[in-house]
């Protein structure tokens, strides 16, 4: 009991701390708007390499490299759109967490409702064959007694 005890609180603690975050000191800047806005920045940008992470939580070559770039802009004096852009003309909107709904990234967007749309047509369409037919005539002494001698069920 102790030790399932002892694990749980592991568990809880581990699942519950901070999340990891993989900017390095050597990153940062030092004024501490410009660095917020490159926080907030790095939070909306893919990582190409992990593809399931953003850059500011990725540990990736690539995202350091991203990340650094990211800060040279904003220091530069980019805008936050600006950043997108360049970001976005270099990399494609792949690089983008939140791609915009636009004719490139159409099949992106609509693939998974019309994959749910789609399931969930079939599962009806199953459950629609499955239902007897209430229209259909039951069947006769003789024909149930076939069917049951048939099925090698007793009668």
């Amino acid at each position: 009991m102790g030790l399932r005890l002892l694990f749980a609180a592991m568990l809880l603690v581990t699942l519950a701390g901070p999340p990891a975050r993989a900017v390095e000191p050597s990153e940062r800047l030092a004024d501490s708007t410009l660095e917020a806005r490159a926080r907030a920045l790095s939070k909306e940008l893919r990582c190409l390499v992990c593809q399931n992470q953003s850059i500011d939580e990725s540990n990736a070559d690539l995202a350091h490299d991203l990340r650094v770039l990211l800060r040279q802009r904003l220091v530069a004096g980019d805008t936050d759109q600006q950043v997108l852009d360049y970001l976005t003309a270099r990399y494609g909107v792949f690089v983008l967490l939140e791609p915009p709904f636009a004719p490139l990234t159409w099949l992106l967007w609509l693939t998974p409702p019309a994959l749910v749309l789609g399931g969930g047509g079939l599962l009806l369409l199953r459950a629609r064959r499955r239902r007897p037919d209430p229209t259909a005539p039951d069947l006769t002494q003789d024909e149930s007694a076939r069917a049951a001698l048939l099925l090698g069920e007793p009668r």
